[in-house]
């Protein structure tokens, strides 16, 4: 959902009749699911009075708004032990920036951090992710190009422990969903972490690129069945990128959007904050 869907909605209505059939076209256009635009529309055809392009456009926004969570859920540490939060996604989402994004955001909170290189089939990787570290003054723990990246997370959990580390960030490699033996490859850092602490990971945080529209709900879905994911990073949310995929993936399988990536630099990472969000559509 490009932002200034909801203005194009009142543009394309304003002085006429809802066309429904339009209507639907252009709901499911935005990324918004048939689940959610079926919502919409019910609730719009239930109305008596007279439609216009301004009350279309205010029970979409209604709707929406029940869907979004009301309050971020804000990462905070254990008390008495590191949390550990898993960065998944497909390749080219921006994983690894989004790992180094988190770090800096956590650490301008006033948090310890240490990050664990476990992309461990791209060489370049675990370079970027050591430039990251140094940049940003954090430990990073990496293993050898080809070796096991549970391992890694494994070796980072501990130093994280020695260290009294709040936070443990493991950067995973980018994995096509649809890839039975990679996404079981992550079920098995889950469990080699359970080995640290029971309730490893923690956190399980898909990062997902707005501009690929309803597919990163497919990637959602085959992603939260391998390891029970608890929260988005959308990126490239930037004015270009739709985020109608945001709504979907909420309204069908409660993963809330946690973060947002908004730019190149470091510190181009915000909460999600679900009024922003749906008034920056308009």
């Amino acid at each position: 959902m490009a932002f200034g869907f909801f203005k194009s909605l009142i543009q394309k209505f304003t002085g006429r009749p809802v066309d429904w059939d339009e209507l639907e076209e252009a709901l499911i256009r935005a990324d918004l699911g048939v689940p959610m635009t079926q919502r919409i529309l019910t609730t719009l055809q239930a109305r008596t009075e007279k439609l216009t392009a301004e009350s279309v456009v205010e029970v979409a926004r209604e709707e929406i708004l029940k869907v979004l969570p009301r309050d971020n859920l804000m990462l905070r540490p254990l008390a008495s032990k590191p949390k550990v939060v898993l960065v998944v996604g497909v390749n080219g989402t921006g994983k690894t920036t989004s790992s180094a994004k988190l770090a800096g955001f956590l650490k301008r909170k006033g948090h310890s951090v240490v990050l664990a290189a476990a992309d461990t089939f791209r060489a370049a990787a675990i370079e970027q992710l050591g430039i990251w570290a140094e940049r940003l003054d954090v430990p990073i723990v990496q293993g050898q190009y080809n070796g096991d990246p549970a391992a890694v997370c494994f070796d980072a959990y501990q130093r994280a422990d020695r260290e009294n580390i709040e936070f443990v960030l493991c950067d995973t490699a980018g994995r096509l969903h649809t890839k039975t033996n990679l996404m079981g490859e992550l079920s098995k850092v889950k469990r080699t972490l359970a080995k640290c602490d029971a309730s490893a990971p923690h956190e399980c945080l898909l990062v997902v690129d707005a501009t690929t529209g309803s597919n990163a709900l497919q990637q959602a879905r085959e992603f939260h069945q391998a390891v029970q994911l608890t929260g988005l990073i959308v990126t490239k949310l930037d004015g270009s990128g739709k985020g109608g995929c945001v709504i979907a993936i909420q309204n069908e399988l409660g993963i809330p959007t946690r973060f947002v990536g908004t730019g190149e630099k470091l510190e181009d990472l915000a909460f999600f904050e679900s009024r922003q969000f749906v008034e920056q559509m308009l």
